[in-house]
């Protein structure tokens, strides 16, 4: 028996051990809009009793990243998606479970045909999180990039036990 192709949220998490630390779980994936949920962990919480600002970050960060692979994964073989920078502003309170919602910033298409015409496009993917009650409670933005090329080769243990990783 062949067992199902895991979903693009199920790679992500895979494949970003802090997302599966924190225990980030991708509820919706598409290839205009992600949500990923924090859930509330005394583990992730600051001095304040709420999810610490770095669990914030990575949260939003996840599911800007889920929204870029369900939009351009069927191009891994041919370009590596790189986050190139990230701004995020804290605008409120952040208490219990979070969602964040991720949407690409440009059409899909448009940042394909600059791949294809050989430049290494950028695009915005934009994130708002908001805690149960609904307030928004930080916007990030993080700009993406396509950088054409193969992906380098999966990083192999070494003898000692570090995987030996390309820099």
């Amino acid at each position: 028996m062949t067992r199902p192709r895991p979903s693009v949220g199920e790679q992500l998490i895979e494949a970003v051990p802090l997302a599966r630390t924190l225990g980030l779980e991708v509820t919706e994936v598409g290839p205009g809009r992600a949500v990923v949920v924090l859930p509330d962990r005394p583990a992730h919480h600051n001095h304040l009793g709420g999810p610490h600002a770095g669990a914030a970050f990575t949260l939003a960060e996840t599911a800007s990243g889920a929204v870029v692979l369900a939009a351009f994964g069927r191009l891994l073989d041919r370009a590596v998606p790189l986050a190139v920078r990230a701004e995020i502003a804290y605008h409120k309170l952040a208490m219990g479970e979070l969602v964040a919602t991720a949407e690409l910033g440009r059409p899909a298409a448009e940042v394909e045909a600059e791949l294809e015409a050989g430049t290494r496009p950028e695009f915005p993917v934009r994130v708002t999180i908001r805690r149960a009650d609904g307030d928004t409670t930080a916007s990030m933005t993080v700009v993406w990039t396509l950088r054409p090329g193969a992906p380098p080769p999966a990083a192999v243990p070494a003898e000692g036990g570090e995987a030996d990783a390309p820099g």
